[in-house]
């Protein structure tokens, strides 16, 4: 029990959420860092059903460090982080990587 961490959460928090028309959503965290996280994988899912409609899923709100829409559907704050990608200069790190190889 001597190994809990207590204090700040362990990721930063979601401070800003943009919707995006393709199910992304581009996310800026509490500690300014600006990122991707493509929810495309989880429309399967039988929960996030309702997000397949692009006006709902356009209807995302952050609240309590996280993303929410109506109909209780939220998703864990830490695994927004840790699963999406970092945005530089407009592009997600890996489109500038590949464009990158290209040249």
């Amino acid at each position: 029990m001597d190994d809990i961490i207590s204090g700040s959460p362990l990721c930063p928090r979601v401070m800003d959420v943009a919707p995006t028309d393709d199910y992304k959503l581009l996310l800026t965290f509490t500690s300014g860092e600006r990122r991707m996280f493509d929810f495309t994988p989880l429309l399967e899912m039988p929960v996030f059903e309702p997000l397949t409609n692009k006006s709902f899923f356009r209807s995302v709100k952050v609240a309590y460090g996280s993303v929410f829409w109506p109909r209780d559907i939220d998703y864990c704050p830490d695994t927004l982080y840790m699963e999406s990608t970092p945005i530089t200069d407009g592009l997600p790190e890996m489109d500038i990587r590949i464009k990158e190889l290209q040249y």
